[in-house]
């Protein structure tokens, strides 16, 4: 069930969140640029009326009339709402622009922050493309490499050389894990937290008890973006040796729908690699050598603790590294 407005919500993230603020941040240096007062010239006034009041924070303000000179010239200013206290014949500060006059501060004001925020603003909007169109760039190459067809999935439980396997959840110790099984219940694939963090990235070691290779892999804490859309466009990542593990998948070549075939919610996913029929997971709310039927029985679910599979392949590594994703970010629709 593929979703086309999360792809292109996830595909216009970046842009609608740094284009407004670069907006934002052009508009407000431009206004700054209008209110430079870096070139003003200082002078002095004489203050020749004071009006006392009290403003809406009930604080006492001070009304200011005075004169200055500028250029030789007499002018007549005010400043309202002062919060130091003047008399008449008191001498107060005066910045006025020497190309006008008229126009006066009681402070000054430099010209660098302006052009600092037009610059981030700049930046900002080119970042927010850039990522946007690399976003997209994906999504059309993602789209290009094909995705089985359905009818590949339709009888590929039942096909020559597929075989079903079992994966759970192990949460009984401080440092839990993922095990991988066949109906022996002979450990396939196992991957074990290590090392723990609260920040930073978790380390796991992931054992192939076929092939004998056992590995460390950073794996960093889930994030995820949900957007209003009926529910379905949640999309979770983490970070896999610092990658996104779904780049990390989709460099291997893995691809995957989501249909709603089997009891909602225990959804079905159906995993392409290479553009061929590579497995079927489907999520389950019981394990199944706790159920003595010989047929298994969807129960009660439990979400992201128990996996049926059935696949050709041998290649437990990326089977493995597929379902610790799907588990891991508890994804509904993924691409």
């Amino acid at each position: 069930m593929e979703n086309k407005f999360a792809r292109f919500m996830r595909n216009t993230g970046p842009v609608r969140f740094f284009f407004p603020l670069g907006i934002v941040l052009i508009a407000v240096g431009i206004f700054l640029l209008t209110l430079n007062t870096g070139k003003y010239l200082e002078t002095v006034g004489k203050v020749t009326g004071v009006q006392e009041t009290v403003n809406l924070e009930n604080s006492t303000v001070y009304d200011i009339d005075f004169t200055y000179t500028a250029d030789g010239k007499e002018y007549a200013g005010r400043y309202d709402e002062l919060s130091e206290e003047y008399k008449i014949g008191d001498e107060i500060k005066v910045f006025y622009n020497p190309e006008d006059p008229t126009q006066i501060t009681n402070s000054k004001l430099g010209g660098i922050v302006a052009p600092i925020m037009i610059g981030v603003g700049v930046l900002a909007l080119a970042y927010g493309i850039f990522k946007t169109l690399k976003a997209y760039r994906k999504s059309k190459e993602l789209d290009r490499v094909a995705k089985a067809p359905t009818a590949a999935f339709e009888n590929f439980r039942q096909a020559a050389g597929v075989t079903e396997y079992y994966c759970r959840h192990d949460g009984v110790t401080l440092k839990p894990g993922y095990i991988l099984e066949d109906a022996d219940r002979r450990v396939l694939f196992e991957g074990k937290m290590t090392k723990q963090a609260l920040v930073g990235a978790r380390v796991f070691t992931f054992s192939d008890h076929v092939g004998g290779a056992v590995t460390e892999h950073e794996v960093g804490h889930t994030m995820t973006q949900s957007y209003d859309d009926n529910g379905w466009t949640a999309c979770s990542w983490f970070k896999f040796d610092g990658k996104n593990v779904w780049d990390v998948l989709h460099d291997r070549g893995i691809r995957l729908q989501t249909n709603m075939r089997s009891k909602f919610p225990n959804f079905t996913y159906e995993i392409s690699k290479d553009g061929e029929a590579f497995a079927i997971l489907e999520t389950s709310g019981k394990y199944v050598h706790e159920d003595e039927a010989a047929e298994h029985t969807l129960n009660v679910p439990v979400g992201r603790y128990y996996y049926r599979v059935w696949t050709n392949s041998r290649d437990f590594e990326t089977l493995f590294l597929t379902i610790f994703a799907i588990s891991e970010t508890e994804q509904a629709v993924v691409e």
